[in-house]
């Protein structure tokens, strides 16, 4: 039988705020003396990561576990469901591939998936106090609902109060929360214990009037307004605020490429972090300009988005960056694009068979294979940024034969990635975590422009995420009714509330 209670946000659509806010509870339970784990049944991103055990999960789950100290765990999302193209995902279920289905495939038989989400939920239950689940879109989707296994469904299955939150930075945040209300079920609108108004911007007084509205017409009550919080947290999607980013302010300028299937642009986050770095995200040639920096990050379907660099015109953009010899760094599928040609004769990663040149800046050729590299990794880097400890993890399919210098070492000596002249290639995400390959990037690019570095120590991610996670935290803290969060879980608490 389950030992730990739970508490479940739900949103008014995508976007809402749930992650952020499961994170922000994640701290706060763990701040106040609890073991706490994420939970969410199904998740859809193309943000993932590799566990010590070599599964693959959704990267939201694992911030919230670093907010609550606790190792990422693939049971914290049993289900990850990561789009390869607009009517289709690759499924992964308790971190291994499944196989490619189409949307209308998978709604199918996603039930049968239900023991695996229990058999998670049940084990993370026996080992902790409290575990924070979060939904996924919106309860109220209601040609969903019959096979609903991670809004409503998934908290009957467990028996989780529901907070549900809305998004007033959007607009229309009354509407959003009395609707869903309005279009659930009897049974399910009892499950949700309180409304939750997120992102607001100005004084809470002004909205006192429409807030009591809005607990009279949904008998709810609202347990609070959480401010428009500027925590650095790593988003989970291609909603991400980051994205939009494309005006870098600092000294050096840092283009990353956002292909259509951009995956694991968390990669660069500590980038953002360093006081001479500023990084942008560039959809066109216009957009890129003459940056210090190209990067070509990671991606779900690289030949497709091989194939759309190639229309847009970045391609060639690239290419004469590279020649006028400003540095390309390209990760994952990025740095398969670098290299002469991908072979995807079994049709594994574009879906039909072919064969494309790439960009002709590292000597390397990828054969696609239906086998993936999951594994986390530590190396060290070599020449021309040699001397920095890396620890990241690859997951990609596909293997790269190297004709060139590599970019790192790892652990057991084996040679990684592909450095030629100013053009670098590697499999490892997470690479810039530690800090001191941040640095020794810093100080490349200073010298190739005249700049004097900024001597500084090294930026640790783990750090400053929690440092982020302690200023998310506070601020809800804050702003909502810890007392009534606990009392729906069924725990008395007084103090720190």
């Amino acid at each position: 039988m389950s030992k730990a209670k739970c508490i479940m946000v739900q949103g008014t659509m995508s976007g809402a705020g749930k992650s952020l806010l499961c994170t922000a509870l994640c701290r706060i339970f763990a701040q106040d003396g609890y073991r706490v784990a994420p939970f969410k049944s199904q998740n859809m991103a193309l943000n993932s990561f590799v566990t010590r055990d070599g599964l693959e999960m959704g990267r939201a789950q694992v911030v919230q576990a670093q907010a609550a100290g606790v190792e990422p765990d693939v049971r914290m999302n049993p289900i990850l469901l990561k789009p390869s193209s607009d009517v289709g995902s690759q499924v992964i279920v308790n971190g291994e591939v499944r196989g490619d289905m189409p949307a209308r495939e998978y709604f199918r038989h996603k039930k049968e998936l239900i023991p695996d989400i229990l058999r998670a939920y049940e084990s993370l239950a026996q080992e902790n106090d409290i575990l924070v689940i979060e939904g996924a879109g919106s309860p109220a989707e209601i040609n969903l609902k019959a096979d609903d296994i991670v809004n409503m469904g998934l908290a009957k299955l467990v028996d989780a109060p529901v907070l549900l939150v809305g998004d007033i930075d959007r607009g229309g945040v009354f509407a959003q929360l009395y609707g869903t209300v309005a279009l659930l079920d009897e049974d399910e609108r009892a499950r949700i214990c309180g409304l939750v108004i997120n992102k607001f911007r100005g004084d809470v007084e002004i909205l006192r009037p429409a807030l009591a509205m809005l607990e009279q017409k949904t008998n709810l009550p609202v347990l609070g307004v959480v401010p428009y919080t500027r925590a650095d947290i790593e988003d989970e999607d291609s909603l991400s605020e980051r994205l939009q980013s494309s005006k870098a302010v600092k000294p050096l300028d840092i283009a990353v490429v956002r292909l259509p299937h951009i995956s694991n642009f968390t990669d660069f986050m500590p980038l953002e972090q360093h006081p001479l770095l500023g990084v942008r995200y560039v959809q066109n040639v216009r957009e890129q300009g003459t940056p210090d920096l190209v990067v070509l990050p990671g991606t779900k379907n690289t030949v497709d988005d091989l194939l759309w660099l190639r229309q847009s015109g970045l391609e060639t953009a690239v290419q004469k960056l590279a020649k006028r010899g400003t540095p390309i760094l390209g990760v994952c599928g990025g740095y398969q694009m670098l290299g002469c040609t991908l072979d995807d004769t079994r049709g594994r990663e574009g879906g039909h068979p072919q064969t494309l040149r790439g960009l002709g800046l590292l000597p390397t050729d990828t054969v696609f294979t239906a086998e993936k590299r999951r594994a986390q990794v530590t190396a060290v880097t070599c020449d021309p940024l040699a001397g920095a400890a890396l620890t990241g993890y690859e997951i990609h399919t596909g293997r790269t034969n190297v004709r060139g210098a590599p970019f790192c070492t790892l652990a057991d000596g084996t040679p990684e990635g592909c450095v030629q002249g100013n053009v670098f290639g590697t499999y490892l995400h997470g690479l810039f975590d530690s800090g001191e390959l941040t640095e020794k990037l810093a100080g490349f690019l200073c010298e190739r422009k005249g700049l004097a570095p900024e001597t500084a120590e090294p930026i640790s991610m783990e750090k400053y995420r929690r440092q982020q996670f302690d200023l998310l935290a506070d601020s809800v803290r804050a702003a909502l009714d810890m007392r009534a969060v606990y009392a729906a879980m069924g725990i008395e608490r007084e103090e720190h509330v």
